[in-house]
C-alpha cells in the first residue's frame, strides 16, 4: 500500500512538471518571465530550496495554471449517492457513481477569461486556488476525501520546476518538430500524460 501511494505521487508530479515545461516552451514569454523572477532573486544561489520558493509568486502562479489546464487525474475518484438527489433538473439514484471531470471544470469560459491560455498572470488579481474551497479549480478534489498528498505534491513540483528553471535554459533538440514536440495531446490513462514524450535539451545558465 505505501509503494502504491508512492507511485502515485511520484506519477503524478513528474506529469505535472512536463506539462509545465511544455506549457513553458509554447509561451517564451512566461518562460523567460518565470526565470528573471528567481536569477533575479536568488542569483547566487546554485539551489533553490523550499524556503525560496514563498518568495517566487510568478512560479507559484505557473504551477497553477499548470495545474489548471493540465490536471494530472482529469477525472477525480468517483463519488457513490447515498440517496436521492436533484441537481439540475437531474434525478439521480442512491448507489450512482458520480465522476466530477476536473479538466473540464478548469476549462469553463463562464468561470475562466480566455481558458484555453496559458496566463499566469490570472492569479495575480484572483482569489481562486486550488486547495478545494474554489470548486472551478480543483484538480485534487475537494472535502474530506481530497488527495491527502496535494501539498507535497505540490512543493515537489515547485521545487523541481524552481530549479531546473533557475540552473538551465532549455531548447528543442536538434532536428526535432516543434510542433510535435510540444503537442498537447493527451495518451489515456488514470493520470494524464503527454502523448509524444517530451525531449529537451539543458544549457547551464551563464552567470
Amino acid at each position: 500500500m505505501l509503494m502504491n501511494f508512492f507511485m502515485a505521487g511520484t506519477d503524478t508530479s513528474a506529469a505535472v512538471v512536463v506539462w509545465a515545461m511544455t506549457a513553458l516552451m509554447n509561451n517564451p514569454r512566461v518562460m523567460k518571465k518565470v526565470q528573471m523572477e528567481m536569477r533575479n532573486l536568488y542569483e547566487d544561489k546554485d539551489f533553490i530550496n523550499e524556503d525560496d520558493i514563498e518568495k517566487l509568486p510568478y512560479l507559484k502562479s505557473v504551477v497553477k495554471e499548470t495545474l489548471r489546464l493540465f490536471p494530472p487525474s482529469p477525472l477525480l475518484l468517483p463519488r457513490e449517492t447515498l440517496e436521492n438527489c436533484n441537481i439540475d433538473g437531474y434525478d439521480i439514484k442512491p448507489k450512482t457513481l458520480v465522476y466530477v471531470n476536473a479538466w473540464a471544470i478548469a476549462r469553463d469560459s463562464e468561470d475562466w477569461e480566455d481558458p484555453e491560455e496559458f496566463y499566469p498572470e490570472r492569479f495575480f488579481t484572483s482569489g481562486v486556488d486550488y486547495k478545494g474551497k474554489d470548486f472551478e479549480l480543483i484538480p485534487f478534489g475537494s472535502g474530506r476525501r481530497m488527495c491527502p498528498a496535494m501539498n507535497m505534491g505540490v512543493v515537489t513540483v515547485e521545487l523541481s520546476l524552481a530549479n531546473i528553471l533557475h540552473c538551465f535554459d532549455w531548447k528543442l533538440p536538434y532536428g526535432f518538430d516543434k510542433e510535435e514536440v510540444l503537442d498537447t495531446e493527451v495518451k489515456p490513462g488514470i493520470t494524464m500524460h503527454k502523448k509524444i514524450d517530451l525531449y529537451l535539451v539543458p544549457r547551464k545558465r551563464k552567470p
